[in-house]
C-alpha cells in the first residue's frame, strides 16, 4: 500500500468536515490525503475500500493523528452486528454506521459499549426520493421515515444518525425533546454553492447544514475532484467557521 503523509498538520482543521475518501483503491486515498494536508482531519472510508484494504488505511490515517468514519452500514443479524462493532471499536476508530434498525443499532450499541467510538443509524440515503421509497413499498415520506427511524435511534441508545440536510432541524428537535443535546447528526449531501449535486437528491449548502442542526459534513466531489483539494476544503471551512 502506498504510504500516506506522516508529517503532523501544522494547525487544526475543522473536524466538522469529513472528507469522503470514495475512490478505487488505497493508494488513491492515501494520495489525496496528502495532497489535502492539514485542512482536514476527518476522513470517512466507505465500501468502495472495504474490500482492498480499507482497515490498513484507516490505521495509517489514526497513526498520524486523523480521525476515521467507517461508512460500512452495517445490517446483519444482532450478535454478528456486535462482534463486528466490538471489533471495529478496538481498531480505535471513530465513527461507524450501521443500518438504521431496532434490532441492529441496539446490538451495535453493546458491540460498542465502553469505547470511544460512535454507532450512527443510517435513516434514508440522500440519493433516495420520496418516489423511490413508494417503488421499495415504503408509505412514509423521506421526512416522517427519518423521524420514525431517528426515534428508533434514541430508544437504541446510539449516538447519532446520518441523515440528510433537509432532516438535520427535525431530528435536533427530536434529540433535544429527549434529553440527547449531544447526539450527533452527520450529514451527506453536502454541497457548496455552485457545485454539482452529482448523485444527491436531497442536498443543501455546508451553511445551511449546519444552521439545520448537524454536527458534521460529509463532503466529498467537491473537495475531492477539485484541481487543488487543499485549497477547496479551506474555502469550505472558511465558509462555516462563524456557525
Amino acid at each position: 500500500m502506498t504510504q500516506t503523509n506522516t508529517a503532523t498538520p501544522n494547525r487544526a482543521p475543522d473536524e466538522r468536515i469529513i472528507c469522503a475518501l470514495d475512490v478505487p483503491t488505497t493508494s488513491e486515498a492515501a494520495a489525496l490525503v496528502t495532497r489535502i494536508g492539514d485542512a482536514v482531519g476527518f476522513y470517512k472510508i466507505g465500501l468502495q475500500l472495504f474490500a482492498v484494504g480499507g482497515m490498513d488505511l484507516a490505521r495509517e490515517l489514526k497513526a498520524q493523528g486523523r480521525k476515521i468514519f467507517l461508512d460500512w452500514k452495517l445490517h446483519d443479524i444482532g450478535a454478528t452486528v456486535e462482534k463486528a462493532t466490538a471489533n471495529l471499536a478496538d481498531a480505535d476508530c471513530d465513527l461507524l454506521t450501521v443500518h438504521a434498525r431496532p434490532q441492529v443499532m441496539a446490538a451495535a450499541a453493546r458491540g460498542a459499549a465502553g469505547s470511544n467510538m460512535k454507532v450512527l443509524g443510517v435513516t434514508v440515503l440522500t440519493s433516495l426520493t420520496a418516489e423511490d421509497l413508494s417503488a421499495d413499498d415504503h408509505s412514509l415520506s423521506p421526512g416522517e421515515l427519518v423521524e420514525r427511524r431517528v426515534r428508533q435511534a434514541l430508544d437504541a441508545g446510539i449516538d447519532g444518525v446520518v441523515s440528510s440536510p433537509h432532516e438535520a432541524a427535525r431530528v435536533r428537535a427530536l434529540a433535544v425533546a429527549a434529553g440527547r443535546p449531544d447526539f450527533l447528526i452527520v450529514t451527506p449531501g453536502v454541497r457548496p454553492v455552485g457545485a454539482a449535486l452529482d448523485d444527491q437528491a436531497r442536498a443543501a449548502t455546508p451553511q445551511a447544514a449546519l444552521e439545520a442542526g448537524a454536527t458534521h459534513l460529509v463532503i466529498g466531489r467537491p473537495i475531492t475532484a477539485s484541481a487543488d483539494p487543499r485549497a477547496a476544503a479551506q474555502e469550505i471551512a472558511q465558509q462555516i467557521a462563524l456557525i
